[in-house]
């Protein structure tokens, strides 16, 4: 008998998160903008057109408003877990509703285009997710869909930790453990998709205090969501460690002009359900689907 993936992740945390940044998501969105434009270019690199997509965790609907208007989909529904996201996405004129990821299903064989952009690492069982995203696909249909990885906000976590433990003796979980590019790929396979690619999109993000970083996550509604008894943090942060944590940050972590780097590793993949006739790749000579690190630096509007 399989035994179900542990547990790590909190999914009402998750989602009241995310309605609480519902309201100013705008302010935070740079990531979501710049991947949603992403999944549009890495889309072109097909020759196929979809007449049905699901955008999953769409958050404010960037990326189905971009697929909408690419050319290529004709109609698009877009899901999330907040009612917040999902009422803002009916504002703007979006065919939305609510679903979690993790709990919610969709019908089998219904859309030929999947998409997600950066919502799938908050899900606890992703080779089970990634399973049903290929059973909601027709044949020939195409997932594709970025989450953040392994290796992503390094420099907080590693002064968060070392501040933590000067200070209190030991260190609490205080983000979430990402997959890395290998396990990903790994997974594609797993659920069977035809095709598979994986591969990583590395973005430096720079900042003149680490605590505006801390503010971005919050923003994004992307801070901690560990459940109860799980990596969850034993004690609120303290202004200690907070000060502590922002001197080792800007000793290590410094450009020449004074300003704060951030790293955000995102792994991006793309596969397709199976068919007796083999469906076009995208196009392994594009320079967005190497496998060495693309390091951008992404000035942070103040």
């Amino acid at each position: 008998m399989a035994t179900a993936p542990p547990k790590l992740f909190d999914r009402n945390l998750v989602r009241l998160h995310r309605d609480r940044a519902a309201a100013r998501y705008d302010d935070y969105a740079f990531l979501k903008e710049r991947e949603s434009s992403q999944l549009v270019e890495r889309l072109m690199d097909t020759t196929k057109t979809f007449e049905r997509a699901l955008d999953l965790g769409a958050h404010v609907g960037r990326a189905a408003q971009k697929l909408r208007a690419s050319g290529r989909v004709g109609a698009v529904d877009a899901a999330d877990a907040s009612a917040e996201f999902v009422a803002r996405m009916k504002a703007d004129g979006l065919e939305a509703f609510q679903l979690d990821e993790e709990e919610d299903a969709f019908e089998t064989g219904r859309y030929d285009l999947v998409t997600s952009v950066l919502s799938l690492h908050w899900v606890n069982d992703l080779p089970g997710m990634l399973v049903r995203i290929r059973q909601g696909l027709k044949p020939d249909g195409l997932f594709l869909g970025c989450l953040f990885a392994g290796g992503t906000l390094a420099e907080l976590r590693a002064c968060l930790i070392e501040a933590e433990s000067e200070i209190h003796g030991g260190a609490s979980a205080r983000l979430s453990p990402l997959p890395g590019l290998q396990d990903m790929a790994a997974l594609m396979q797993r659920a069977g998709f035809a095709l598979p690619v994986a591969d990583i999109d590395t973005v430096t993000v720079r900042y003149d205090d680490p605590l505006k970083l801390m503010r971005d996550i919050k923003g994004m509604g992307e801070q901690a969501a560990f459940l109860t008894g799980e990596k969850g943090p034993r004690r609120p942060l303290s202004p200690a460690v907070l000060m502590r944590m922002s001197e080792l940050y800007a000793e290590r972590y410094s450009d020449p002009d004074g300003r704060l780097r951030a790293t955000f590793n995102i792994v991006w993949l793309s596969g397709w359900a199976p068919h007796e006739s083999q469906p076009k790749p995208l196009r392994p000579g594009s320079a967005r689907h190497s496998l060495a690190d693309a390091v951008k630096n992404f000035p942070r509007k103040d």
